[in-house]
């Protein structure tokens, strides 16, 4: 262990800070845009299914990397990886931002390649993060860092709608800039003051790692695969819905700019709230994780096939609040099961599957809601309930 080399206090906090500062910077790539969406259509000129692919490309290109660049953190060296990742990300911002400040339609595309390299670089930054910190703090400490980690992560999400609509109020190409403002310091921060881990005496090489993962898969069976597919659903649903709420709170109810952005921000501070106690609850109660996990799909599906028939902003802000405390038991459910089912020689395997998954689930989630809104309202909210609600059935019955 490092911890020796951190024994100075202020040398930890300034470690934890700069640590925390990395999957605050990871969640603002997407749910940052969230509110946004519809003004950049218009100014880029494309539809609401070809903006949406700012998040969907973001989130590909990013669950593509976690295996590639935890595998690479693994045979090399964290620290360097997890800078040259935040220098990804960074450099990916002020590319669509350059671009952006053209302001001509065509850009679209290019703007479109430099998210999927923002991507690249974020796949590798909350989850390297949390290695890196098991690198450098005892088991002792590891437990506090960790948590400071997960409530960074969850303010992530609580003022990035906020923080969003305030750049565009003043500059909307600042929505790519911000990245580069938050990550290319902390890249200087971390390489300076972040102590070196152990050199790691990793030998495998990349094939022989990708088979080691899908043998993970086949060993866990059929109970991680719907654990996985959980993991997608929830995430596409909890995306899924807040374009389509953006876009709504727009067309429908002419609300934009910072109150926008608090409406979109309900069913995320639903989500963090929800997640903090079902955490306390099942610190102090050892329930049954597969009855509260098919309790949450439920809740979702009910909430989900509730929306296409309400006519009112307050009850339809109460029922995709009630999406977030459903995804907020699911994903809390969903990290004590894959963080403890397995042991410490697999666990870093497995939560870089997991992290993939849910990536996955948030690029789906925008394109596919915007595509089955072009059938009907109905459709686009009861097929993912119905998924939802089968994956309910088999979480009780495992």
């Amino acid at each position: 262990m490092i911890d020796k080399q951190t024994s100075d206090i202020q040398n930890k906090k300034l470690i934890t800070f700069s640590l925390a500062i990395v999957p605050l910077a990871m969640v603002l790539g997407n749910s940052m845009l969230i509110p946004e969406l519809p003004n950049l259509a218009e100014v880029l000129g494309v539809s609401n299914f070809e903006i949406g692919l700012l998040i969907t490309f973001f989130s590909l290109s990013g669950g593509l990397s976690i295996p590639i660049l935890g595998y690479l953190s693994d045979k090399y060296n964290r620290k360097r990886i997890l800078i040259y990742s935040l220098l990804i990300y960074g450099t990916g911002g002020i590319i669509a931002g350059l671009l952006a400040l053209l302001n001509n339609p065509q850009i679209y595309s290019y703007i479109l390649f430099a998210r999927i390299i923002q991507g690249f670089g974020a796949g590798g930054t909350y989850p390297l993060a949390i290695a890196l910190a098991g690198d450098i703090f005892n088991p002792q400490n590891r437990k506090q860092i960790l948590g400071i980690l997960e409530a960074a992560n969850a303010f992530g999400k609580v003022v990035s709608p906020f923080l969003g609509a305030l750049i565009a109020l003043f500059f909307w190409p600042g929505l790519f800039f911000i990245y580069a403002i938050l990550t290319l310091p902390l890249a200087i921060i971390i390489y300076y003051f972040i102590p070196e881990p152990q050199p790691s005496t990793i030998k495998i090489n990349f094939k022989d790692y990708l088979i080691q993962i899908t043998t993970i898969i086949t060993d866990k069976g059929s109970s991680f695969i719907l654990y996985l597919a959980t993991s997608i659903v929830v995430l596409f649903i909890l995306f899924g819905v807040l374009s389509f709420v953006s876009e709504t709170l727009s067309t429908v109810y002419n609300i934009y700019g910072l109150t926008k952005a608090g409406l979109i921000a309900i069913p995320i501070i639903a989500m963090v709230i929800t997640a903090y106690l079902m955490g306390l609850y099942l610190k102090r109660n050892n329930p049954q994780l597969n009855y509260l996990l098919s309790s949450g799909l439920l809740l979702d599906a009910i909430s989900l096939l509730t929306l296409p028939f309400l006519d009112g902003l307050i009850l339809y802000l109460v029922l995709i609040a009630c999406v977030g405390i459903a995804n907020g038991i699911v994903l809390t459910v969903l990290n004590t099961i894959i963080t403890s089912s397995s042991s410490e020689s697999y666990r870093g395997g497995l939560t870089s599957i997991y992290s993939s998954m849910r990536f996955l689930g948030i690029a789906l989630g925008p394109p596919v809601f915007t595509l089955l809104n072009q059938i009907s309202t109905f459709t686009m909210f009861a097929i993912p309930a119905l998924i939802a609600m089968i994956l309910s059935l088999f979480a009780f019955f495992i």
